[in-house]
Order: C-alpha cells, then structure tokens, then sequence
C-alpha cells in the first residue's frame, strides 16, 4: 500500500513539473497591459462590485475580449472606455465621472454623515440642558436622600 501511495505521489510530482506558465492572449506584451489597465477601469456587469480585472464572468471574459479587439484595431485607452460607456452606460466605469447625474453619489454619503452628526450634535445638547433640575427639585431630591432625614422616610402602609 505504501508502495502504491509513493508511486502515484511521484506520478503526480513528474506530472506537475509539466505545467507552466499560463500564456498571455496576445504575443504583444504591451497590449496585454493596456488591456489589464483598461480592465481595471471598468465594472463587470454581472458581478458588479468587481473590476473586468477581477471577475471570472462569461461576460467579464467576453468584455475583456472586446477590449482586447478594440485596442488591436487602435482605438487609445479613452476611445475604448467611451465606446464603453456608449454601449453600456456609465455603469460601467467602476469610477463613475463626477456629473450632474452622479452629484449625489460622489457626495450623498458626505451628506449623510454630516446631518447624522448634527442630528446626533442636537440631540446630545438638548439632552444636556434638559437634564438641568430647578432648585426646588435639588432640593426636594437632596432631603429624599439625606439618610439623617427622617421625615423622607416612607410611612407604613395603612
């Protein structure tokens, strides 16, 4: 059984030294950075919170593919994210551009933030002036609990 067991461990070994390097898609190794660059700018459709880079979607592959077409026809990185966004929207840049339509997305949590804290401001400032007992009140809770006062203490029940 150990026999069995050493054999097929070095099967697997001699098997393993085969493997190599993935190889890239194109033979132009600065293609391919354009194309993990320009990947890496825009948004996988089906996964949505993933870069093309990032994402092992069909339609990620498919995406990255197109990229990799239009590069090699000689579009500039900035042809190929406006064809993009012409075909797919602006959903599809994972940094949106900062315009009318995205005003509230770059700063709606900034808003947020800011009311939340002078929501909490107030209320903590109302909590603290409310909090402030008359002196009447100071008085009448010192001699409740004044332990030498024997007139705060409670009477028997009837």
């Amino acid at each position: 059984m150990r026999k069995l067991i050493l054999v097929l461990t070095l099967v697997l070994f001699h098997v393993m030294g085969y493997a190599g390097e993935a190889r890239p898609l194109t033979a132009d190794p600065e293609l391919e950075k354009r194309v993990m660059t320009l990947s890496e700018e825009l948004r996988c459709l089906v996964c949505q919170n993933q870069t093309l880079a990032d994402s092992h979607a069909d339609l990620a592959i498919d995406l990255k593919n197109q990229v990799r077409e239009k590069l090699a026809q000689g579009m500039t990185n900035q042809q190929v994210i406006d064809y993009m966004v012409e075909r797919y929207g602006d959903f599809v840049l994972y940094r949106p551009r900062l315009q009318a339509r995205t005003w509230l997305l770059w700063f709606g949590p900034f808003l947020l933030m800011t009311g939340g804290l002078g929501f909490l401001g107030f209320k903590l400032r109302r909590r603290a002036t409310a909090a402030v007992l008359p002196e009447t009140e100071m008085q009448r809770a010192a001699e409740l609990l004044d332990p030498n006062n024997k007139a705060a203490e409670p009477k028997e029940p009837i």
